[in-house]
């Protein structure tokens, strides 16, 4: 449920966007284009979907929080309408497990490294706003996972990688600068052990990335 807000609420952020600028020129002459490197900085809601296989031994399914968190990323255009995008971010998450035999478990909290690499394809470089859509890997690196204590002893996530899919527009605002609105769907699956494995779960964290920011064309 908060995923499809949360995405209903991006989707419709585009369309307010695009209909306010609407009496924009058609065409910037400082545009993207071959050549060009576009560097972002975003702020970020990363939204896990949480869809689990039942913990093993004490039932129940996997839950990790959604987080807000700063990005980073890095575009290179092969052409007017080709580019690579390289996202950089950390973010901490709380990790617990709910409806199981003994009810909620507060089993600690993780950090993960999400480098995503996407090949877009923009459709209008040269325009005032120009959408592009994307398809690429995530690379789920989790790292730093404290355990909560008490019968949680110690516990970790595997690394995963996974595809992700992306769309967003960025918005000319004079000059080298660009706003920018983005959405993606990762998906990645990993297994939790806790306490040297003795309970695992496998689960499906497919997180929906929503982000806003600004940009500069070198």
């Amino acid at each position: 449920m908060k995923v499809a807000s949360a995405t209903g609420g991006v989707v419709a952020g585009c369309f307010w966007c695009m209909a306010a600028l609407a009496q924009a020129p058609a065409q910037v002459s400082n545009g993207l284009q071959a050549g060009d490197i576009l560097v972002r900085a975003r702020a970020i809601g990363i939204i896990p979907e949480n869809t689990s296989s039942t913990v093993s031994v004490i039932g129940g399914h996997v839950d990790v929080t959604a987080t807000p968190a700063p990005e980073v990323d890095f575009s290179y255009f092969f052409t007017d309408h080709i580019a690579a995008e390289l996202i950089a971010a950390s973010t901490r998450h709380e990790v617990a497990a709910t409806g199981t035999v003994l009810g909620r478990v507060d089993v600690g909290s993780v950090w993960v490294l999400p480098p995503t690499l996407t090949a877009q394809w923009h459709f209008l470089p040269r325009g005032f706003i120009n959408p592009y859509v994307g398809v690429g890997l995530t690379a789920a690196i989790f790292f730093d996972s404290k355990p909560a204590g008490g019968a949680v002893t110690k516990f970790g996530l595997t690394n995963a990688i996974g595809p992700a899919i992306q769309a967003g527009a960025d918005f000319a605002l004079g000059g080298p600068w660009f706003a920018n609105i983005d959405i993606k769907q990762v998906f990645v699956n990993t297994e939790g052990r806790l306490d040297r494995g003795v309970i695992k779960a496998r689960t499906a964290l497919d997180p929906t990335v929503i982000g806003a920011g600004i940009g500069y064309r070198f």
